[in-house]
């Protein structure tokens, strides 16, 4: 896979996609430093707007963060210590056995999955490892919950490209290579207001189909319940995204 061929179902939006999308916690990457064999060098895998670069890079002497998305990498954050490079996830610039930690946030369905895999065994060092998490539906109460859960399952379920699957399933029916580490728990958590909340949704590939391909008002309807009982728009509420972590250790 190429540049030229990758789904890009992102950096039409790069902008709204960086500042929509929840942050992952913080502890997670100081697990992730605590475990690697050292803290010279990671590869965050398929970065976007370098949500995890950013993370990375407290606990890491360089950060080598690629997309195959240019304008990602354009929108991309930048600090001292990262270095943003347009490249698929399967065949990159690093060198043989020079990584310590590779992440993949919410990405992996978008890859050819074995072709990565060997690249992730060229370029990690012995005992390097690769960490893989994703995230499904948000939670933020009883009420709430069921009428997102209904937009996601039921008026959007024809629009998701079929990758979505294997995210729904926690990757589950994914065969990693290496020597599995089990983590500890962790979720993202975000302060959001209405605003914010329908401003991630409008980062959804398949809300975006769905009102290239109708002139139904059932979304308007949909945002409309949830408007009503979110209460004062202002009004701030916890989002709760459970994480769903992968971590493997290179041994040999």
């Amino acid at each position: 896979m190429t540049t030229a061929n990758f789904k890009n179902y992102f950096s039409g939006s790069s902008t709204q996609y960086g500042k929509y999308r929840p942050q992952y916690p913080k502890g997670l990457f100081k697990y992730l430093a605590s475990v690697s064999p050292d803290n010279d060098k990671a590869w965050d895998c398929a970065c976007g707007t370098g949500q995890s670069s950013l993370g990375l890079n407290e606990h890491f002497k360089e950060v080598v963060a690629t997309d195959a998305s240019e304008n990602q990498i354009v929108k991309a954050i930048k600090k001292p210590g990262i270095t943003y490079q347009i490249s698929p996830a399967e065949k990159t610039q690093i060198a043989n056995e020079e990584i310590d930690l590779i992440t993949v946030a919410q990405a992996l369905h978008w890859f050819n999955i074995e072709s990565f895999f060997k690249e992730a065994d060229r370029v990690l060092k012995k005992n390097g490892i690769l960490a893989v998490w994703t995230y499904n539906l948000l939670e933020i109460n009883e009420i709430l919950d069921k009428i997102i859960s209904d937009l996601y399952n039921e008026t959007l379920q024809q629009y998701w490209p079929p990758e979505r699957k294997m995210v729904e399933k926690g990757y589950k029916e994914i065969t990693f290579p290496f020597t599995t580490i089990s983590p500890p728990s962790f979720k993202m958590q975000a302060e959001w207001n209405l605003i914010q909340l329908i401003g991630y949704f409008e980062t959804w590939s398949a809300l975006k189909k769905y009102k290239k391909e109708n002139q139904s008002d059932e979304l308007t309807d949909i945002f409309e319940k949830v408007r009503t009982l979110w209460g004062n728009p202002d009004d701030k509420k916890t989002i709760t995204w459970p994480l769903t972590i992968i971590i493997k250790q290179k041994i040999t």
